[in-house]
């Protein structure tokens, strides 16, 4: 039977474009989803921008146009940007469509009838940026816990989620559940938070102040809080209400992909909505770090926000791809600077994988004529090389299981590496001198060769079009994006005789003097 997996990202805010932190869990979400992909499992990839509140109403008014003229505009950036990352998602949820609308109002109809959500006066401080309510207590020096910025007193009758019922309910379940929020640090820092009382949720705004979202189906005058709103797209989108057969298969393993900033709305308010919904959480919350630029904080303020258009641009999508999961450990703050990104290119792909894919193309054309040759019996050396790409093949599926991207990318290099070495101790260039040899010499360009295939396998999801091009180069027949996991289950799968194709060099140096001005 074939297993599911829900992959998802945040849906990104659409009051501006979108910079490097949104291009990272993107691209992050689209290896995990190839990668399973390439297991055998179902898969739906799940992406998109949330296009409701406060911040989205009032950037319109600036721009003198309508919230959805602005949604329009905007979230073209986003779908543009998605494409030439190469992200394979498998829909784009948009939260200004009817078809997410009308399940928010259905979940938001029978939360009410069960008697989750009421209505009482409230007075507290607003924050606008974050569109959240605080307690005096909340505050840091009478500022917005979260982003610092101040915040306005606000008194109204709204209506609210009975968040606090499920309190106790959630600190077990985390508890009882060591996979649901990632990394371990992150679900302490939950677990911290949880020690005080939880609040019941605001999940209005009058219509008076804020015009701009779902309006709430069983009362005139509100619409929907747009966090209550926006996480409904995880479930509204994969069939919730609509086609329950393929949504309950998909849901038994959901996966969040998100920044650290989102933690709580995604660990607290979401698992409790879903309980009062009847439904479990997501199998695994994971919150990565931030990036800085050359150990500070991304700020336009500072002028040193990194746009990832213009990377690309630049240096190519494979490149960018690859820099943001092996620059630093998923899950923590990573730095961006251009020499870190240069060092990378050049060292890495450049350096041990592009020579290594060029050495032995050469190599098999000149003592081949450019065909596969037929192996003989191997030695130690030859087993050597063998067992460290099935080993790699072990290592990546328990790696990519817990969502360790640079561990992946290590285990992967061990294999280019050994590589490199296989083929310094095995001197197929002294070998070919040797008409006595020529066996010899057709088992080591065979083994380069199926090394080849494996690294092409292991490096698809991370950088899918290097990773096709290096097939194409091996004459193989089959699309590498039909190729499963048993391909790398076994070695020798490589056919004698086939015709290697010619290409350009998969990732030229980057001259690092050209770049000082980056």
């Amino acid at each position: 039977m074939q297993e599911n997996l829900l992959v998802t990202t945040p849906i990104y805010y659409v009051n501006d474009i979108p910079h490097i932190g949104h291009a990272y869990t993107t691209v992050a979400a689209d290896v995990l989803a190839r990668y399973y992909r390439m297991a055998g499992y179902n898969v739906f990839f799940l992406t998109g921008t949330d296009e409701h509140g406060q911040k989205v109403q009032e950037a319109a008014q600036e721009r003198n146009i309508s919230p959805q003229e602005h949604c329009d505009q905007m979230v073209v950036h986003f779908q543009d940007l998605w494409g030439k990352f190469n992200i394979s998602n498998d829909d784009f949820i948009r939260t200004t469509e009817e078809r997410h609308k009308t399940v928010v109002q259905k979940i938001l109809t029978q939360l009410y009838a069960n008697g989750d959500i009421y209505q009482k006066s409230y007075e507290g401080w607003y924050c606008v940026p974050d569109e959240r309510f605080w307690t005096e207590k909340d505050l840091s020096e009478g500022c917005c816990p979260e982003c610092g910025r101040p915040v306005q007193q606000i008194q109204e009758s709204n209506y609210f989620f009975r968040m606090s019922t499920y309190h106790e309910w959630l600190i077990q379940y985390i508890e009882e559940h060591d996979h649901f929020i990632l990394p371990k640090t992150r679900r302490n820092e939950i677990l911290g938070f949880l020690r005080q009382p939880l609040a019941d949720l605001c999940i209005s705004r009058p219509f008076k102040r804020l015009s701009w979202g779902i309006p709430l189906p069983f009362v005139s005058d509100y619409v929907t809080y747009v966090w209550f709103d926006a996480l409904i797209n995880y479930v509204s989108i994969p069939g919730y209400l609509t086609d329950n057969g393929s949504f309950s298969a998909l849901w038994t393993n959901a996966v969040h992909l998100i920044g650290k900033d989102i933690l709580t709305t995604h660990s607290v308010y979401w698992p409790t909505m879903l309980k009062a919904m009847g439904l479990t959480p997501p199998r695994t919350v994971f919150a990565h770090g931030w990036w800085t630029v050359e150990g500070k904080k991304m700020s336009k303020s500072l002028r040193n926000v990194v746009e990832p258009n213009m990377l690309i641009d630049k240096y190519g999508t494979d490149a960018i791809r690859f820099f943001l999961l092996r620059e630093g450990t998923f899950g923590l703050d990573c730095d961006f600077s251009h020499t870190a990104l240069i060092h990378r290119i050049n060292s890495d792909l450049a350096n041990d994988l592009g020579n290594l894919f060029n050495r032995i193309l050469a190599m098999t054309f000149k003592y081949f004529k450019g065909r596969v040759p037929k192996p003989s019996t191997p030695e130690a050396i030859d087993e050597g090389l063998q067992e460290t790409a099935l080993k790699v093949t072990q290592e990546l599926d328990t790696h990519m299981g817990e969502i360790a991207f640079h561990k992946s990318l290590d285990a992967i290099w061990k294999l280019v590496s050994m590589t490199n070495k296989y083929i310094d101790e095995t001197t197929p260039w002294s070998l070919a001198k040797d008409s006595s040899k020529q066996e010899r010499l057709a088992t080591v360009i065979y083994s380069m060769l199926e090394s080849l295939r494996f690294i092409a396998l292991f490096l698809s999801p991370f950088i899918p079009s290097s990773a096709e091009a290096m097939w194409r180069a091996l004459g193989i027949d089959q699309p590498l994006s039909q190729q499963g996991t048993d391909s790398i289950k076994q070695w020798g799968k490589l056919v004698e005789g086939t015709t290697l194709q010619k290409i350009p060099p998969l990732f030229p140096r980057i001259e690092e003097k050209k770049n000082q001005d980056n």
